[in-house]
């Protein structure tokens, strides 16, 4: 029998997936939330914006370490669930292919955690997110790796028998790399992270990305 597949368009998509995001196996999400907010390194006290905060996941934990952190995201869904997991965190709906609504210079930090494959201009993203940060504030950006969308696999879900597919831009390395640079972030850094034996132990159906790309994980700062 064949799975009925439906693409409900990226918005739409996530607030009907936000009630069983954080239970749904997902080797890419269980992969960045291992890695990116050691790579953010937030201090207590600093000004941290999640751009694109999803279910609060990050928002959670970083408000746990006394961060002042904002959280964004376009999908209303989600934020109602980010509300119950970071009671702490203010929020704000946004769509970040526009305008941040937030103060230029008003942040310490910004984490941007697997939404750009939903892009549609980097270009517009990493200049909001460099007006967004005082003078040597820093970006960690979790990636969905373009590897993954290149061999076209996105982001999707199951409910009810429906297979939602939400597509993945298929923005390379370079193009993350380069947009950036070009946005005037320096000290430019990059990781990749791929399935590896702990992320079977956590999600047994992992085993195929075993070895795979995951996440791409980049790092830079704004001069002082």
């Amino acid at each position: 029998m064949t799975r009925r597949v439906e693409r409900p368009g990226v918005r739409d998509g996530y607030d009907r997936w936000s009630e069983t995001y954080d239970a749904t196996p997902n080797p890419v999400v269980a992969v960045d939330r291992r890695h990116t907010l050691t790579a953010l390194a937030a201090e207590p006290g600093e000004r941290v914006l999640d751009a694109g905060c999803g279910t609060g996941f990050h928002l959670g934990r970083l408000a746990e370490a006394r961060v002042r952190c904002l959280g964004l995201d376009f999908s209303s869904g989600m934020l109602r669930q980010a509300r119950r997991t970071a009671p702490a965190a203010r929020l704000a709906q946004a769509d970040l292919n526009g305008g941040f609504p937030v103060r230029p210079g008003a942040f310490d930090a910004l984490v941007a955690s697997l939404v750009s494959e939903h892009l549609v201009d980097l270009r517009v993203f990493f200049a909001q997110a460099f007006a967004a940060l005082r003078s040597g504030g820093r970006i960690v950006l979790s990636a969905f790796h373009p590897d993954l969308a290149r061999a076209g696999i996105e982001a999707n879900f199951e409910r009810d028998g429906i297979e939602y597919r939400l597509g993945a831009a298929r923005h390379t390395v370079d193009d993350y790399l380069n947009q950036i640079s070009d946005a005037g972030f320096v000290g430019l850094g990059w990781q990749t992270h791929a399935g590896d034996a702990r992320l079977v132990d956590e999600i047994p159906s992992a085993r195929e990305y075993l070895g795979e790309p995951l996440i791409l994980l980049v790092q830079a700062r704004t001069r002082d």
